[in-house]
């Protein structure tokens, strides 16, 4: 009998001990760290309203950016909005 009291101890505080740590690890979350702002340029943010104002996206857009704030003009002026849209008077 005392064996089977023993056990019975063992299992209960065996239990009690594993209880709490899985208690822990499913309802304790936490938010993931948020990201430090991100400090642009000025030529940086002037390209990008730049690129706004052409109407570019995706690889034109990117394309357009490197090419504004690297001023390599010849590149800038080849480029065209992505939407095909403009003033053909």
């Amino acid at each position: 009998m005392k064996k089977l009291s023993t056990l019975a101890l063992f299992a209960a505080l065996a239990g009690f001990g594993i209880s709490p740590v899985l208690a822990q690890s499913t309802s304790t979350t936490t938010a993931p760290a948020p990201k430090p702002a991100v400090m642009h340029s000025a030529k940086s943010i002037e390209c990008s309203k730049e690129a706004d104002a052409k109407g570019l996206h995706g690889k034109a857009r990117k394309k357009f950016r490197s090419a504004c704030k690297h001023g390599k003009m010849d590149s800038m002026d080849k480029m065209a909005p992505a939407s095909g849209g403009g003033d053909k008077d």
